[in-house]
């Protein structure tokens, strides 16, 4: 018996779409590792959601459930109101996960530590297809082609396919034009913790040149015509880098923001306790 077809057609990639219409989006940062936690965030109004893989305690299996949590949000947003997206931080730029986690469905992979254009031009090749890259087949053992029920899955996915790079060190921004113009890189975002401690300035993200080289890596990408990143937990500082160019900006971190609220919560019944303040943490 054959499986019936969802469609001809793999949905497109929307946030691919919006960045490469110069559409800022808004996103939130998961580190609690937990699908119910990501299905009720799903529907709280942001543009993406960020799994990340790299410090938090995500695993295949993991990030699986979440990508599954958030799309089963879909049936209880209001009428009009988009799905955010899940982007998936893989923990290292190994071609074999690339692989592993796009065919759990994710379309839009983001790669920590990428100092050069040879490391991005891997990357961007390992999410793609032969001719045009060197992804295995697979699709029939896969949730990224719903088990070959999008018929013309293989045909699509290297267009919808999205790499953001992350640049988090001096070696990096000094390649930032290269691995900015590097084929099938579409975005790349700012490490800034790691950034600033690459430069000798550990932790210290508001340093001036710590500042000054996040504004050069930002405006270098917009040049190269591709979207520029960052996370950012300080609303001022977020919507500086929002009106220096940046297009996607992640403005909180999930377990940051429970942790706060816990903590705002108690001090408000402890008298003389001080109330917590934000911290840009390291992500």
């Amino acid at each position: 018996m054959r499986l019936p077809d969802l469609t001809s057609s793999l949905p497109r990639n929307a946030f691919k779409d919006a960045l490469a219409a110069g559409q800022p989006q808004i996103g939130l940062w998961l580190a609690t590792a937990d699908g119910y936690l990501a299905e009720m965030l799903a529907g709280t109004g942001f543009d993406w959601l960020l799994i990340d893989g790299e410090h938090a305690p995500n695993d295949l299996r993991a990030v699986l459930a979440q990508l599954q949590a958030i799309a089963s949000a879909a049936s209880t947003l209001p009428a009009g109101v988009a799905l955010p997206h899940p982007v998936v931080r893989l923990p290292s730029g190994d071609p074999v996960l690339v692989k592993q986690f796009m065919e759990l469905g994710a379309q839009t992979l983001l790669v920590p530590m990428v100092d050069t254009p040879e490391q991005a031009l891997t990357l961007a090749r390992a999410m793609r297809y032969p001719p045009s890259g060197t992804r295995g087949m697979g699709s029939g053992l896969a949730r990224s082609s719903r088990w070959n029920r999008y018929r013309d899955y293989i045909h699509e996915a290297n267009d919808q396919a999205c790499l953001l790079v992350q640049v988090e060190t001096v070696e990096g921004l000094s390649h930032i034009d290269a691995i900015a113009a590097t084929p099938g890189v579409d975005g790349v975002f700012i490490g800034p913790v790691d950034l600033s401690t690459s430069m000798g300035y550990p932790g210290q993200v508001d340093h001036p040149e710590v500042v000054a080289a996040i504004a050069h890596g930002i405006a270098r990408t917009r040049q190269a015509g591709k979207a520029a990143g960052i996370l950012s937990t300080q609303e001022d500082q977020a919507q500086h880098w929002l009106d220096a160019g940046a297009l996607f900006v992640a403005v909180g971190v999930d377990i940051n923001l429970l942790a706060l609220a816990a903590q705002s919560l108690a001090a408000r019944f402890r008298h003389g306790m001080a109330a917590p303040q934000p911290s840009s943490g390291g992500y």
